[in-house]
Parts: C-alpha cells; structure tokens; sequence
C-alpha cells in the first residue's frame, strides 16, 4: 500500500505542480500570470482574473509539490483538489467526460487522485514519516473548508465571460 501511494503521490503531484508552474511562470509552455488571466477573466469570467490565476497556480503548484513529496499531510491533496474542482466544473464540464473532447477525464482523475490520498494519508515513503510530523485533523479541517469557501467564491463571483471575436476573412 505505501508503495502504491508513493507512485500516486509523485505521478499526479508533479503533474499537477507543473500545471501550476505554467500558469505562474510560464514554464512548459505555459501562458505565465498574464497570460493565463487572459483565459480566466476572458473565456472563464473570473474577476479580478489575476489574483484568481495566482491562487489556482499555488493551489496546483504548492499542492502538487506537497502531494508529491508526502508534506504536511492533507494539505497537498486539499489544494490540488479544490483546483480539479474547479476545472473540471467550470472548463471542462460542459465538453462532456473524455479528455479528447477537451472534457474532465483528467481532472476527475486527479481530484480522485487527490482525494484518495487525503483520505488513505502519505504513506510510509512520505517526508511527513520521515520527520514524525503529523498535522492536527482540525486544522486540515479548517484548511478544507477555506479552500471550499474560496472555491465557491471564484465560481459565485464569476462574471459572463467575453465574447471572443473571429478573425477577419479577405
């Protein structure tokens, strides 16, 4: 099981670290801060675009790292999970569940990822049982429910999003 966990862990937390790397740095290909709040304020309608890119980008690249290296318990999978949430609901939902019709397969897959790692924990091949350190439950309780309140916030305040206009044909 702890074998198991480890290769989850790693696989899906870098994965979605680098995600987070491309919105915040532009690494991978990415679009970096602005060029992603193009698509958030633009395409999505999240206001004010920039600050909501920088959270999904730390949620994804903190919450990734930490899922990854077995650090601070939940804290990982909570962050990547509240940004799989998001994405799928918001991005990929309406295009349906396969990932070659731009749907939520991968999302799904890693907020099932993330959260079977918040729930069955680190595993022995973690930095947290390397140190002995274990997070108090309340306290990824609270940090659960801050990342569900601001989740519900980005998704509650979103604004249409804008039009985008064709290119003009000669």
């Amino acid at each position: 099981m702890d074998i198991a966990l480890l290769v989850l862990r790693v696989v899906v937390g870098l994965y979605v670290a680098a995600h987070g790397a491309q919105k915040l740095f532009g690494w991978f290909g990415g679009g970096g801060i602005n060029g992603t709040a193009g698509f958030f304020g633009g395409m999505l309608g999240f206001r004010p675009a920039q600050f909501w890119v920088v959270a999904d980008g730390l949620a994804e690249l903190g919450g990734g790292l930490l899922m990854a290296l077995g650090l601070l318990g939940a804290l990982g999978p909570i962050g990547v999970g509240a940004s799989m949430i998001t994405a799928t609901l918001i991005v990929h939902w309406p295009k349906g569940p396969l990932a070659a019709n731009g749907g939520y397969e991968l999302t799904l897959t890693n907020l099932a990822a993330a959260v079977a790692v918040g729930v069955a924990g680190l595993g022995r091949y973690s930095i947290d049982h390397l140190l002995g350190i274990s997070l108090p439950t309340w306290f990824s309780v609270v940090v659960a429910i801050l990342a569900l309140v601001a989740l519900v916030v980005s998704i509650v305040t979103r604004q249409a999003p804008t039009p985008q206009t064709k290119p003009e044909t000669a």
